[in-house]
């Protein structure tokens, strides 16, 4: 599997499903899923009520909802805005910096984002949200240790509720830093805690493709291609896969729906060309 050809199905998926976390991320990839100040990832507050919720943070935590929606939707000026008057009215507001970190990273300024999530890392450092958001960052800076660190520190979390996310985020650092068996384990975690994620079983199926276990590639991807998050990238991997193994109607089939669904994928045309290597 080449790097980029997991990356670009990873990154549409992770859009998709709104994941913020793993954004190019995808996913990317990369989730702050939690705005409000409690602990579900494992962050150092208290869950706050209306009763008992300061105004100053009450104004902040409005206006990042705001800018969640604004940044979800692509008005990425407006979502910047939106965070810029949430901090002012709560300086202290980690969610807020930690979605900051998360435009930064879509917009590639590296170094505002990696501000930004340490920042929010600063405010409340236990928070398993913001160490993967930040571990993510490094990923795609090809910072691979100082990745691992953070990714690790995250699952050590007994309380961290999205470990899939995690585990899918250090199994893609790991295969793009060359770890291929490491990879493949932290990809079979996240598939454990999560089997429905396409991300996780895309790459997973890729993975054992490019390692020669075509019986496992087929099971994950045969999974995904029968579900309806299937696409060209995860049809063409089908055809590949099949092929490969010599079944040649389960590669027709595919094949169908890669040429009927996508004609004007690069997918497709590979398929016409008969480019099984690409």
């Amino acid at each position: 599997m080449h790097a980029n050809a997991g990356q670009s199905l990873t990154l549409r998926y992770w859009l998709l499903t709104a994941c913020l976390a793993l954004l190019g991320l995808a996913g990317v990839s990369g989730c702050a899923s939690r705005f409000d100040g409690q602990t579900a990832s494992g962050g150092d507050a208290e869950m706050v009520t209306d009763s008992d919720e300061p105004e100053a943070r009450k104004r902040a935590r409005i206006r990042l909802e705001l800018a969640v929606g604004y940044f979800e939707n692509g008005q990425t000026a407006i979502a910047l805005d939106e965070l810029k008057q949430s901090i002012a009215a709560d300086s202290n507001y980690a969610q807020a910096y930690s979605l900051r970190g998360l435009i930064y990273m879509r917009l590639n300024d590296f170094r505002l984002s990696e501000e930004s999530f340490k920042r929010a890392l600063n405010l409340s450092p236990r928070d398993s949200n913001f160490m993967h958001n930040l571990g993510w960052l490094y990923c795609q800076q090809t910072r691979y240790a100082q990745a691992h660190q953070l990714f690790s520190q995250a699952l050590e979390n007994p309380q961290y509720a999205e470990r899939a996310k995690t585990w899918r985020a250090q199994g893609l650092c790991q295969v793009r830093a060359g770890q291929l068996s490491e990879g493949e384990q932290s990809l079979f975690k996240s598939y454990e805690f999560d089997a429905g994620n396409p991300v996780t079983a895309y790459n997973l199926a890729a993975l054992l493709f490019q390692r020669g276990d075509q019986a496992r590639a087929q099971f994950y991807v045969r999974r995904l291609n029968n579900s309806e998050l299937a696409n060209a990238e995860s049809l063409w991997l089908g055809v590949k896969v099949e092929r490969r193994m010599e079944n040649r109607d389960a590669m027709l089939q595919l094949a169908a729906q890669l040429l009927k669904r996508f004609p004007k994928s690069r997918e497709a045309d590979s398929y016409q060309r008969g480019a099984f290597d690409e």
